[in-house]
């Protein structure tokens, strides 16, 4: 089953969820802002996406420049950033039960279908 990470305020992730309607296939939205990840969801997909921490990390985000920029955290600790902030999470995100894609561009969704 196909699930999207998504920010409705969000342009691409708009974007890419009409990539998925489009598709006729199943899936499911999940507002990571309304309900948050966890640290083993969140490290689960990061291993899915097949990318370190810090690729997933938002970091034009306001809080980032002023929080953590400057900080050098380890990758455990930068998942613990983005459970305490998810708007730090980039979108859209896509997965399935082996691998997951970052949309950006949205088009990159279609990889996956």
């Amino acid at each position: 089953m196909l699930k999207i990470y998504h920010n409705a305020r969000c342009k691409k992730s708009r974007e890419g969820l009409e990539i998925l309607k489009e598709s006729g296939k199943d899936f499911e939205i999940r507002e990571y802002l309304k309900e948050p990840l966890d640290e083993s969801e969140l490290k689960n997909l990061i291993k899915k996406l097949e990318i370190a921490p810090i690729q997933l990390v938002r970091k034009n985000e306001k809080i980032w420049k002023e929080d953590y920029k400057e900080k050098d955290l380890s990758d455990s600790e930068l998942v613990t950033v983005m459970v305490k902030n998810p708007k730090l999470i980039e979108r859209p995100v896509v997965e399935t039960d082996k691998k997951a894609v970052i949309g950006r561009p949205p088009s990159d969704i279609k990889k996956l279908l």
